[in-house]
């Protein structure tokens, strides 16, 4: 068999073993899971209660005498706030509100409570204000436009193609989500897969075993080896996200309904997931390979390499910032970038359409990034490999790639 075969076969079956990889690999939808459990036990023992409450009111100005049920809310008139305040004494209504003499020209609602709050729930102070609204037009405008004005707007978006017609992915939070998870799960993979590599590679020298490892394989199939076989494991642990996603989604729309039902997952969006993945993982591995190449040791290859993933974190820093403003020329270039471009991506695609020029511009510059670090990362390895004890310095790196 080839011997890259060989290693990628070595490399892939290590890896998948890790009690690390098996971990991060099953708690993602262990925890959507538990999540859905949660919210199904908690639903049931917070399930509203069919009983009505029952809310006091003493009328100053008069003439607020109408729209009394509202909702699970009844309001109940008193003569006098003494009156109101001894029936909530008493426990026969929960609080009452006092309209003045003057409220027309204040606006202003005097509301008294037995329970210390911050203010009122948003479901009694939507009572209230419907039924002010609705008396003070009584009389003036049709009801049907009393209930419109209390409810103005329910606004739905509906997405078109250029053509006019309807589109097939419509925008909104719900399909947002998957797009947001995916970016932190993507940006999580490539830099947990990319750190098996730079473990790896460190602990081969520092136990020198890549001293028999070069006797028998070139630099060039040890390097092609072990980034295609850890990169497999990894968009193995992918592939498991992807098709346990539809299946959550099922089990979450029938407990969680609501919006959950209105999320898409579109062919392009999983093809470009696992497209990005891939470049985006060989990008890092090949870089995290140079670094374990001139590493005196595995930890501190790991802090080095530390400096290169915080431009696949910032956009999950700033991810209101791209939900606000997705096509801001920051982002589009960070959408290029090389080293962003995976994970902005795909956050992006929840947010707005991207446009096709950006898409071929930023996997163009990925593939060429991966082909010239890949080139120098060969030449690394075949110089500083075997290199124990001392970190070369920039310079030094930088002569010998001229040189070598």
């Amino acid at each position: 068999m080839n011997k890259t075969l060989l290693i990628v076969r070595h490399e892939f079956r290590h890896t998948v073993k890790r009690r690390g990889f098996i971990v991060m690999t099953l708690i993602v939808p262990l925890i959507a899971l538990l999540l859905i459990g949660v919210f199904q036990l908690v639903s049931g023992i917070a399930r509203p209660t069919v009983e009505i409450a029952t809310i006091g009111y003493v009328d100053e100005l008069g003439g607020f005498q109408q729209y009394t049920s509202q909702g699970n809310i009844t309001m109940v008139r008193f003569d006098t706030p003494n009156d109101a305040t001894e029936a909530l004494v008493k426990g026969d209504i929960k609080e009452y509100f006092v309209i003045p003499s003057d409220y027309i020209s204040t606006g202003v609602i005097h509301r008294y409570t037995l329970e210390k709050q911050l203010a009122a729930s948003p479901a009694i102070t939507a009572a209230i204000n419907n039924f002010l609204l609705s008396n003070l037009l009584a009389g003036k405008v049709p009801a049907a436009t009393i209930a419109r004005i209390e409810a103005p707007l329910n606004l739905v978006s509906i997405r078109l193609t250029e053509t006019g017609a309807v589109a097939p992915e419509q925008g909104g939070y719900g399909n947002f989500i998957i797009p947001a998870v995916f970016g932190i799960l993507l940006a999580l993979a490539i830099i947990f897969t990319s750190m098996y590599l730079l473990q790896g590679l460190g602990q081969e020298k520092e136990n020198r075993l890549i001293e028999i490892l070069l006797s028998s394989v070139s630099a060039r199939q040890l390097l092609t080896g072990k980034v295609l076989g850890i990169g497999a494991a990894g968009l193995a642990q992918v592939a498991v996200w992807a098709i346990s996603a539809p299946l959550l989604l099922n089990l979450a729309s029938s407990s969680i309904g609501g919006f959950i039902n209105t999320i898409q997952l579109p062919a392009s969006f999983i093809v470009l997931s696992v497209v990005y993945f891939i470049l985006g993982y060989s990008l890092f591995a090949v870089i995290s390979a140079s670094i374990g190449a001139v590493s005196s040791s595995s930890q501190e290859g790991q802090q080095l390499m530390g400096i290169f993933t915080i431009p696949l974190l910032i956009p999950l820093w700033f991810m209101s910032l791209i939900m606000l403003f997705p096509d801001n020329p920051i982002w589009v270039f960070f959408t290029i970038f090389p080293l962003s471009a995976p994970v902005v991506v795909i956050i992006r695609l929840g947010v707005s359409g991207i446009p096709a020029w950006q898409l071929v511009a930023s996997i163009g510059v990925l593939v060429l990034s991966v082909i010239g670090i890949l080139f120098l990362t060969i030449r690394i390895f075949r110089i500083y490999l075997l290199m124990y004890g001392k970190r070369p310095g920039i310079g030094e790196v930088m002569r010998s790639l001229r040189t070598g």
